[in-house]
């Protein structure tokens, strides 16, 4: 017997779980893991429809922090259904307004300002009591994806021993800048692409499921230094010390402007060197197009910030020699 395609088991389960037997799907996004997004009208109401295969990604992560974030009053989509075996979810369409297009000098600081509340609800309600920690085995790793596939794969290039020593150095420096932080719930993925402009409690936040235990600036820096819009430096700095005034107020800080802006710098050093690994294996190993062309963004932040501090300055310096007047959006064969 000839076992349903994955589109027929999809559209089969999503008119069981709306109870409509005319209801369709058409694509909604693509995502960079496995998942796919689909888009269904049933009764005059648009739905999203996830779909995970089992076999490949594990939906139970997603559900859970879902239910998390929504209990700690943040605006993601409400679950109409969902079947974890079959990977399949039901959820409210919260559009596809994201963020990234709709934000300009004009809109900045209104759509920042509901990131940063949304945020800080996060990090003051949302329970991250048992989640994985943000430790050193884990950002370590993150880090390592740098040689591996920005120097390796990308350059070609493999350091020689004492270029290991400074890069090790900056990442021992990395994981204690960011042990020392007080530890909070972390989204992870916390950027214009991935916040929706919502006409209620916005914004909308989705790609929440790899959340984990960690430091209080991570998330900030993944909004205010997105790999995909940069800002002037001053209005960065200013978010943060509003952020930070916020955080003191609230109990879940101390420390002073000069010690928090060290802190998210430092944070953001270590995520842009991951995300320099990353970008890179969405191409070569994931086949997944445009990853590339932001490399130059995630770079700048990288050279720019990582020189202000000794302890990861070394490690910029070899990287700039490394990478030299390279065009890093071309692709090695």
């Amino acid at each position: 017997m000839t076992l349903p395609t994955r589109d027929a088991l999809r559209l089969e389960w999503t008119r069981q779980a709306l109870a409509d037997p005319d209801a369709t799907l058409e694509r909604a996004s693509n995502d960079a893991s496995f998942r796919s997004y689909w888009r269904s009208h049933s009764a005059g109401r648009s739905w999203i429809v996830m779909d995970a295969p089992p076999d490949r990604e594990d939906i139970r992560p997603w559900l859970d922090v879902a239910s998390r974030l929504a209990r700690a009053g943040v605006h993601v989509p409400e679950i109409q259904a969902a079947d974890p075996d079959r990977g399949f979810v039901v959820m409210e369409d919260l559009g596809d307004r994201l963020f990234l297009p709709e934000l300009n000098e004009s809109t900045a600081d209104r759509l920042y300002g509901a990131a940063l509340d949304a945020l800080l609800a996060m990090q003051l309600r949302a329970d991250a009591s048992d989640l994985p920690a943000y430790d050193e085995a884990r950002l370590v790793t993150e880090m390592e994806l740098m040689p591996e596939w920005l120097l390796k794969r990308h350059l070609g290039y493999t350091p020689e021993c004492e270029e290991w020593d400074v890069i090790e150095s900056a990442f021992r420096a990395l994981v204690n800048n960011a042990r020392l932080q007080p530890q909070v719930f972390v989204h992870r993925d916390y950027h214009s692409r991935n916040l929706l402009v919502t006409p209620r409690d916005n914004p909308g936040v989705i790609d929440f499921q790899d959340a984990v235990r960690g430091p209080v600036t991570y998330d900030l820096v993944s909004l205010l230094r997105d790999c995909y819009i940069a800002w002037p430096e001053a209005r960065v700095n200013a978010w943060v010390e509003e952020y930070r005034q916020r955080l003191v107020a609230e109990g879940l800080t101390t420390v002073d402007t000069a010690t928090f802006l060290r802190a998210f710098d430092l944070m953001g050093v270590q995520r842009h060197l991951k995300v320099l690994g990353i970008f890179c294996r969405l191409w070569y190993r994931d086949g997944k197009a445009g990853y590339l062309l932001d490399l130059p963004l995630v770079w700048r932040y990288t050279r720019d910030v990582g020189a202000r501090y000794p302890e990861t300055a070394p490690l910029v310096a070899l990287l700039e020699r490394i990478i030299g007047s390279t065009d890093l959006t071309q692709p090695r064969p």
